[in-house]
């Protein structure tokens, strides 16, 4: 009785979660078909992505289809939605739906990959309802973790490329500022010396200088820069051009001992690095050439050894 039991109740929320996942598809391929027959709502939503610098066509048809899951999933606390946004802004995805779009994918995972699974596990007789039950919940686990690692990684790398960017960008605005631009003229400037060599710290320099256009403080039009990038080296950059704006003093001279300031830690960052080569080592010396030299080495005495003895 129990395993008919639990074997029922496995069928039973095996249906339910295939029942949910048909939903989602049909409620996609409604929202598509309804997307291609009416052409006014596809030039509306073309000028929508123009105005917006929104995605795609197919990645607007995704966030309309996982719009209300996304809403559903993400009406919890706000201090995770605006830690999600935040990270979202970091790996470049700045739309206003795109907080919505990742909760989606979030629930179309935690209900299809438990669904495949336990569609799958019928064909695995051998397995117990126990196993199965845990492979389903690991399955869910997957599911609802993944997309956070997936974008911490592309975070990550974001940061990285930003970082590598950040030392070109710091020398072009201190010549372009002792040169006599202003600040925004100089942030400006350089936004377009790095739009094809570094072109998302050229984004980021760019909204700084849109943003000031647009009637936002200079303070934090540099801090909002400094959120979006998440970086400790421009974290302290603008810190110290908040303080010089502030206090008046000159922009250049602030730059330019910054500037040496910075050359100076990477040299140390590059020391430092260089210093634990020999460490990093020892590892791969003893479990790659040490084998090899001992068989050169000993071999031919231990061979000798075995044919005296």
């Amino acid at each position: 009785m129990t395993l008919l039991g639990s074997s029922s109740l496995m069928w039973g929320v095996a249906i339910a979660l295939v029942f949910g996942a048909t939903i989602l598809f049909a409620l996609g391929v409604a929202s598509f078909i309804g997307y291609w027959r009416y052409p006014l709502r596809r030039r509306l939503a073309g000028i929508e992505a123009e105005v917006a610098g929104a995605t795609s066509g197919t990645g607007r048809r995704l966030v309309d289809v996982l719009g209300p899951l996304g809403r559903f999933m993400g009406s919890g606390s706000g201090k995770e939605r605006s830690r999600l946004e935040l990270l979202l802004h970091r790996a470049g995805f700045r739309s206003q739906a795109a907080a919505t779009t990742f909760y989606g994918i979030k629930g179309v995972l935690g209900l299809a990959l438990p669904s495949l699974w336990l569609v799958g596990a019928r064909f695995l007789p051998q397995l117990s309802s126990r196993q199965v039950w845990f492979a389903a919940g690991i399955a869910l686990f997957i599911g609802m973790v993944l997309p956070n690692k997936l974008l911490e990684r592309r975070v990550a790398k974001r940061q990285r490329r930003l970082s590598n960017g950040f030392p070109d960008a710091l020398d072009l605005l201190v010549i372009c500022v002792e040169s006599g631009l202003g600040l925004a003229a100089a942030i400006e400037r350089v936004a377009g010396e790095l739009r094809f060599s570094h072109p998302e710290l050229a984004t980021e320099l760019a909204l700084v200088n849109v943003q000031i256009r647009a009637g936002v403080d200079r303070e934090t039009a540099l801090r909002n820069l400094s959120e979006r990038t998440g970086l400790a080296d421009i974290r302290g950059l603008v810190s110290l051009l908040v303080q010089t704006l502030r206090f008046g003093t000159s922009v250049a001279d602030t730059l330019r001992i910054y500037s040496d300031e910075f050359r100076d830690q990477r040299t140390q960052r590059a020391e430092e690095q260089a210093a634990k080569m020999g460490t990093k080592l020892i590892f791969p010396l003893i479990l790659c050439m040490f084998p090899g030299f001992f068989v050169v080495a000993a071999a031919p005495a231990i061979i000798k050894l075995m044919a005296v003895l």
